[in-house]
């Protein structure tokens, strides 16, 4: 009799508990703090080890202030970030720095994170440099391997970045987060500088180095279609809070948030024949200085009833693994 063996569960990465980030803005003769910009409020969820979790939304709803939090590029005002089992947060000096071996980030836009004055190959040893890995020879000889795994070759480790194309550049980016072999790597709109053709070959990367190395992706992105192709739960930001959060095939064929069907209806269909009922969303995305009160997205939401501007929702689970914050489903 043959024996079927179930998966192993996988277990969870990241742990991320009510996460709040305010940025102070200051005024006057002595920069006196006059309000709070909340880019952050009350965030919470988890990435499961092996998983890519795609975080899209509007441009400004807090995106890349989550990924930044999560890698201490920016202090967090209040909340909790747990990765690996360790509270990142309570982390200081040489702890910090161990820690940060196994988190890093690929950034927008590949020019501006890379120094002109120094030959790429530098720049992807500097994290080894830092981290004082192996002998010089060891650090080389790895450099040059993590290049030829984003499709470079041995002699682009003399060149300067202008010597580059868009696509070549967010490879060296990628393979300087991958040099010291990190268990987390944030993806922070990794592709939407990039020509569609180009967009494919720097997905199709980010996947084989995600099964060769086991790596676990944060992908924050606002194209759906991308974020579609990459994810397997996709959470959904609106100014500042999580509207939404789930695996991709559910999201996609039943998004239970009105911001979440805005977003599905934008997605372009490549094919004329075919037309798809567009939901356009009124007015602008409200201030973060002074968000509305209630569910943030109610001044916009096209079936907004008058307790949505009375109270806030609760982000909560509506059905197994789909969470949402919205009264029409809660």
């Amino acid at each position: 009799m043959t024996q079927t063996l179930k998966p192993i569960p996988k277990k969870d990465l990241v742990v991320v508990n009510n996460l709040v980030k305010y940025f102070p803005v200051r005024a006057g003769l002595f920069q006196r703090v006059v309000a709070w910009v909340q880019a952050v409020e009350n965030v919470s969820f988890t990435i499961r080890q092996g998983e890519t979790l795609g975080l899209v939304g509007e441009s400004g709803c807090g995106k890349t202030t989550i990924g930044r939090v999560l890698l201490r590029l920016v202090e967090a005002t209040s909340g909790e970030v747990i990765v690996d089992g360790t509270d990142i947060f309570g982390l200081r000096g040489n702890e910090l720095k161990a820690m940060r071996r196994d988190m890093q980030i690929i950034f927008q836009d590949p020019y501006a994170s890379l120094d002109p004055r120094m030959p790429i190959g530098e720049s992807v040893m500097e994290g080894l440099n830092v981290h004082r890995i192996g002998t010089r020879q060891e650090r080389f000889e790895l450099m040059l391997e993590t290049l030829k795994k984003v499709g470079l070759e041995d002699y682009h480790a003399r060149r300067y970045p202008h010597e580059f194309s868009g696509g070549q550049r967010q490879r060296i980016g990628i393979a300087r987060a991958l040099a010291l072999r990190p268990k987390f790597i944030i993806c922070d709109e990794p592709v939407s500088a990039l020509d569609v053709s180009i967009q494919s070959q720097v997905l199709n990367i980010l996947k084989d180095l995600q099964q060769e190395f086991g790596l676990t992706y944060l992908f924050i992105a606002h194209n759906m279609s991308v974020v579609e192709h990459i994810s397997e739960r996709v959470a959904v930001m609106y100014l500042g809070k999580m509207v939404e959060l789930t695996g991709r095939d559910e999201l996609y064929a039943n998004p239970l948030h009105p911001y979440t069907r805005a977003l599905m209806s934008a997605i372009p269909i490549p094919n004329p024949a075919i037309h798809r009922e567009r939901t356009i969303l009124k007015g602008d995305v409200p201030s973060p200085l002074n968000p509305p009160k209630g569910c943030r997205f109610h001044p916009r939401c096209p079936v907004a009833m008058e307790k949505c501007s009375q109270e806030e929702p609760v982000f909560k689970e509506i059905k197994p693994d789909h969470w949402a914050a919205c009264w029409l489903v809660g």
